[in-house]
């Protein structure tokens, strides 16, 4: 059954904290990788309404159901955002409001060139715009709840992994809406296929990677879709997106994951 519109908006709201203890990390903080994927997670989480603004300057905002998707969703990743704010308050850390000031400015000059790779994006794609949009949408999500599965994996903080479920529930709505919608409107148009085919082959690049560093990309691909476990989730992820209408064999995170960075063999 496909997932509506209003069965997901009977579901959203902002993420529930009640029982979670942010003491606990300072009786047994998280070692420096996971704060630094926390970091990572923290700013692009907040960046969502950044990039909803870029998508409401393309034809999304004239369906009134995606517009409708794209408001809740935005409001629950921005709580999500903030949850993560206050494990990174628990370690003594810059988080919220101020961190994420300082890093629009910084920012500032690329995020005006993601805005206008958005409308060159969705004057190219026209009508099949939306299609595009709910597969990149779809991918993201994916690796998204993934990623934080495999962090709370990681690190076996037993708070954090309560945390991070609660908002992997979430983002798992997030999927269901995204996956439906791009599944039937490819589906539907075999022109949305090719084109959605072409920007995801040619463009599409993982979450963040057009607000953070490069060297953050790769540390956070590397951290948790590298080695076995990590490679197993990102070739779930790639058969995900094979079912995809037109999609199939283009195996995105798993030739992500072999473009990191390597250190040189000793001699």
């Amino acid at each position: 059954m496909r997932t509506t519109i209003d069965s997901y908006k009977a579901r959203a709201g902002r993420l529930s904290l009640e029982g979670i203890n942010f003491d606990d990390f300072k009786d047994q903080p998280l070692p420096a990788a996971a704060l630094r994927s926390l970091r990572y997670m923290h700013d692009v989480e907040h960046h969502t309404v950044c990039y909803l603004r870029d998508l409401l300057l393309t034809p999304a905002h004239r369906d009134p159901e995606i517009t409708s998707f794209l408001s809740c969703w935005v409001f629950e990743e921005m709580w999500h955002g903030e949850a993560i704010a206050q494990v990174l308050q628990a370690h003594g850390e810059q988080a919220g409001a101020s961190r994420i000031a300082a890093l629009r400015v910084h920012h500032r000059r690329r995020q005006a060139l993601t805005t206008w790779g958005t409308i060159a994006s969705a004057a190219c794609a026209g009508r099949t715009f939306i299609a595009l949009q709910m597969t990149w949408g779809a991918i993201n999500e994916w690796t998204t709840q993934a990623g934080y599965g495999r962090l709370a994996a990681a690190t076996g903080h037993p708070t954090l992994r309560e945390l991070l479920g609660r908002i992997m529930k979430q983002e798992g709505g997030h999927i269901d809406f995204y996956a439906a919608e791009a599944g039937r409107r490819l589906s539907e148009s075999a022109r949305a296929q090719r084109v959605t085919r072409f920007f995801l082959t040619h463009s599409w690049r993982p979450v963040g990677s057009g607000l953070m560093p490069k060297q953050e990309v790769d540390f956070m691909v590397g951290y948790l879709f590298d080695g076995p476990e990590g490679s197993a989730v990102a070739e779930r992820i790639d058969r995900r997106v094979d079912r995809l209408p037109g999609q199939g064999d283009l195996h995105l995170l798993t030739t992500t994951v072999a473009k990191l960075p390597r250190p040189p063999i000793a001699a």
